[in-house]
């Protein structure tokens, strides 16, 4: 299993406001891209996996929607986030 629960503790530990916080919007960015980084990986390999094609992208639109509240939340989190984890737009 590529995510246990001590790395989810540790994403959440990183980027929320604690390691059990897993409501906050950066959290849930930050662990929609670990996990979206490990299904790129396995689709290099795998390049005929559309179920995990498919999964990657609606993870990728969850990220976005998730981006998307946050700038029009609070824009220097937003920021912070994109800048922090390697993200552009």
């Amino acid at each position: 299993m590529y995510l246990t629960p001590e790395k989810k503790e540790e994403i959440f530990k990183k980027h929320g406001k604690s390691e059990k916080d897993t409501g906050s919007p950066e959290g849930q960015i930050a662990l929609f891209t670990y996990r979206i980084n490990h299904l790129t990986q396995h689709l290099k390999k795998n390049h005929k996996d559309f179920n995990t094609e498919r999964s990657l992208v609606k993870l990728v639109g969850k990220r976005r929607s998730l981006l998307d509240y946050l700038t029009k939340k609070d824009i220097l989190r937003y920021r912070a986030i994109v800048k922090e984890l390697g993200l552009r737009k």
